[in-house]
């Protein structure tokens, strides 16, 4: 019933512990954080696209990535209508909107859980008895 997916997220771009970047970052595939961002965070629509953010990697903005992993610490909202999984560092100062969701016992969410509906009916709907 319950399946782990054991695949490494795919990096395409890297942005370092050094790095500070300073206004909204839109990217394409994988993201891998180990630095600072103070802005928004988007990816291309693209089901496979992910952000993984690292236990040094911080987000002052909005993320709105299909699929988040979280060891750091994102101050915003997280729309992933694919999968969140945050890890026992991870920290959250806003709503998080998920498709699922997977926690670590320490992980810390200062805001609401609201799960978001599939895209599309997974089950036709059936007509009334008449």
């Amino acid at each position: 019933m319950f399946t782990r997916d054991s695949r490494p997220p795919r990096i395409d771009t890297l942005i370092g512990k050094a790095a500070h970047v300073h206004g909204d970052v839109d990217f394409q595939g994988g993201l891998h954080l180990d630095g600072h961002i103070d802005g928004a965070v988007r990816s291309d629509e693209a089901p496979a696209s992910s952000l993984c953010v690292s236990e040094s990697g911080s987000i002052q903005g909005a993320v709105r990535v299909p699929n988040v992993v979280l060891n750091g610490t994102v101050k915003g909202d997280i729309h992933a209508r694919e999968r969140v999984v945050l890890g026992a560092t991870a920290r959250v100062e806003g709503d998080v909107y998920y498709g699922i969701i997977e926690m670590t016992l320490g992980a810390q969410i200062v805001g609401k859980l609201v799960r978001l509906e599939p895209e599309g009916p997974l089950v036709a709907p059936q007509e009334a008895p008449s």
